[in-house]
């Protein structure tokens, strides 16, 4: 089963996956990909100011195969 790791920049932090996840495919990775990016979310519902994440999935021998972006930009005018 391939592994693939789930790497997360914020726009100041860098995190790097160094376990990575055993799936089946790389349609699985961007399930678990969504799933994280759904508990940031999840987590910031109540951030002030905006907040911008990229996510990208490799596999072991360092190929980025999928990027997910994701903007939270409250905005209290509305």
């Amino acid at each position: 089963m391939p592994r693939y790791f789930i790497d997360l920049h914020d726009g100041a932090n860098f995190v790097r996956d160094r376990a990575g996840f055993d799936l089946p495919d790389l349609d699985a990775a961007r399930v678990q990909a969504a799933r994280i990016m759904t508990r940031i979310a999840q987590g910031l519902a109540e951030g002030p100011e905006r907040q911008d994440y990229v996510l990208a999935v490799r596999t072991e021998d360092g190929v980025v195969r999928l990027r997910m972006r994701m903007s939270l930009d409250p905005d209290p005018t509305v």
